[in-house]
């Protein structure tokens, strides 16, 4: 009860001490074995508003448990002994690692605490503090789990199945319950990242410290950490300033060439009186393409405000904001600071998870301002690749890579990722001539250094 009105002040509600004296009085009065009472007694000690009562209610069920626990239907205890036969036969042709999984599904296994609590640390949940963010953090754990795989691979085993002779009703009854426990280990996910941010959000934290920010996953991430983060950008950005200005002085007569100098002094018995140099670093050129979808507006803001404070470090750069389209927001980012910026790009665009597209972006591109790169222009996007299952159009892509001097794609996600769920990342990579990782603002200014280097 205590993490509970706790976390009811940190999602925005006002409870004094004198109403929490009188939350737990009432439940001492009333018991929590009728869990109506309970909620009631409590409700109505401690909600004033009636514009709280959704914020209530939610948390209630997180903290107290609320609605059915999910369902598991086992799909293979009453298969007959010709089934069974069949279906240990066409395990065999399955991918092992699939094939695991999917029979768990089959079998209505529940996730076990052990993998839940690795997926969310895998995403960043530990660090999360927002309920807005339920739903995308069950999201990116679900990815982990490979569902879009996990259908194909039934598909093929539904097919397989019915070509050793099992019966239509047989094959149908399989699908179904498959369907219902995929909603349930969805419905746990969704419940587990509910409970575990609402648990964040119950106790007792100081403020993080500024190293802890700047480590921070950008998933985890909350309106208050990004005012924080808009601070040390321009902190660090002055950093990164002074570094390129110095390693360009350094640089201002070019590199020592040696075999071009050893050439030359043939004639003086190669004793090295004139000395060569390659041309010395210019500045970069950069063509830039930011997702700005729901998952990607944190690290794209900020790498945004990186490059707008920089400027001065920039020969030429066009940037280009997209979700399920590319639009050209240089003039934004000229007329006003990055974050209204964005936000004014995001007034034009449609905002969510699950409708980013970034082969209609490419096509955008590709019709359209083709002619902005070229053999002296990095290309640089900053995205995590999930297309959600659109055509990442792979072949553009790549031309827009072989016509750049260099492609470096930027992304918040690990390796481990970037062949789960609706991800095309493992098949961009081989079309770039670097991938860069950055989860959080420190990464993100050595991504930043790096490009700017020219390396």
């Amino acid at each position: 009860m205590v993490q509970f009105v706790k976390a009811l002040r940190a999602g925005g509600m006002r409870v004094s001490l004198a109403e929490s004296a009188e939350a737990f009085q009432a439940t001492e009065l009333m018991g929590i074995q009728d869990r109506e009472s309970f909620r009631l007694g409590l409700r109505s000690t401690l909600v004033k508003q009636v514009s709280d009562f959704p914020r209530f209610e939610t948390l209630f069920d997180l903290f107290f448990g609320g609605g059915p626990a999910p369902a598991f239907e086992n799909a293979l205890d009453d298969l007959s002994a010709a089934d069974a036969q069949r279906l240990a036969e066409a395990w065999q042709q399955i991918n092992q690692e699939l094939r695991e999984r999917l029979e768990r599904i089959l079998a209505g296994a529940p996730l076990s605490p052990q993998e839940l609590e690795q997926m969310a640390g895998r995403v960043g949940l530990g660090h999360a503090n927002d309920l807005r963010y339920q739903a995308y953090l069950a999201e990116r754990m679900g990815r982990i789990l490979r569902f879009r795989e996990l259908e194909e691979a039934l598909e093929e085993l539904l097919r397989l199945l019915a070509e050793m002779g099992m019966a239509q009703a047989r094959l149908a009854q399989l699908a179904d319950r498959y369907g219902a426990n995929v909603r349930s280990w969805r419905q746990q996910l969704l419940h587990f990242s509910g409970l575990r941010i609402a648990e964040n959000m119950g106790e007792d934290r100081r403020p993080e410290s500024r190293e802890a920010i700047l480590h921070k996953p950008f998933s985890a991430i909350s309106d208050r950490d990004m005012e924080q983060l808009r601070r040390e950008v321009r902190r660090l950005a002055a950093i990164l300033r002074t570094r390129i200005a110095l390693r360009q002085k350094r640089a201002k007569n070019g590199h020592l060439d040696a075999k071009s100098t050893l050439r030359t002094n043939l004639k003086h018995g190669t004793v090295p009186i004139e000395i060569r140099h390659r041309d010395h670093q210019l500045k970069p050129k950069l063509v830039v393409l930011c997702d700005v979808s729901t998952s990607m507006r944190s690290c794209s803001e900020l790498m945004l405000s990186f490059l707008h404070s920089l400027q001065d470090q920039i020969r030429k750069t066009h940037l280009f904001a997209y979700i399920d389209h590319l639009e050209f927001i240089s003039p934004d980012l000229t007329a006003r600071d990055p974050r209204l910026a964005v936000e004014g790009v995001l007034a034009r665009m449609p905002s969510g998870y699950y409708n980013t597209d970034l082969g209609a972006s490419l096509e955008n591109f590709a019709g359209r301002f083709l002619d902005t790169v070229d053999s002296r222009t990095t290309f640089l996007v900053v995205g995590d690749g999930r297309n959600n299952y659109n055509d990442p159009r792979l072949d553009l892509f790549d031309l827009i890579s072989r016509r750049s001097h260099r492609s470096l794609w930027l992304t918040p996600e690990p390796p481990a990722l970037w062949s789960t769920g609706d991800s095309d990342m493992n098949r961009y990579q081989p079309l770039c001539h670097r991938v860069l990782v950055a989860g959080n603002l420190t990464e993100l200014s050595s991504a930043v250094d790096h490009l700017l280097a020219g390396r």
